[in-house]
């Protein structure tokens, strides 16, 4: 049983906008803060921005007025809403929730760490 579940990627020319999902499972979602994260080719995975259980969120620079993360408590889904793209946020995007987030927003390390298997967003013409 996959915990958590991306969708939405796919090609998009540049200056467009795509919607990212993550469903987690109730218990997952309720729990934990949860983070996007991308990983291109070539370079080492990097947070593009969490969002803690009270709704904190946290960019990173590179998206920072572009990118914007929400949750839909009802569905226990995460959102990631991408605006103005560009060719260099070209990534497979992955969902956590967890240890990974939770150190990354606040820099203490504890519970579970849970990923899903990713999505590909390509920016292109």
């Amino acid at each position: 049983q996959e915990e958590l579940v991306e969708s939405g990627g796919g090609l998009v020319q540049p200056g467009g906008s795509l919607r990212l999902a993550c469903a987690a499972s109730g218990s997952i979602f309720r729990t934990y803060a949860m983070g996007w994260y991308r990983q291109a080719p070539g370079k080492q995975r990097e947070l593009v921005v969490g969002i803690t259980t009270g709704g904190r969120a946290n960019n990173a620079d590179s998206v920072k007025g572009r990118f914007t993360i929400s949750r839909d408590n009802a569905k226990n889904t995460v959102y990631l809403q991408m605006t103005s793209l560009k060719p260099e946020d070209t990534a497979v995007y992955y969902c956590n929730a967890g240890r990974t987030t939770i150190q990354a927003m606040s820099g203490l390390s504890y519970g579970m760490d849970y990923w899903g298997k990713g999505t590909l967003v390509t920016v292109a013409s």
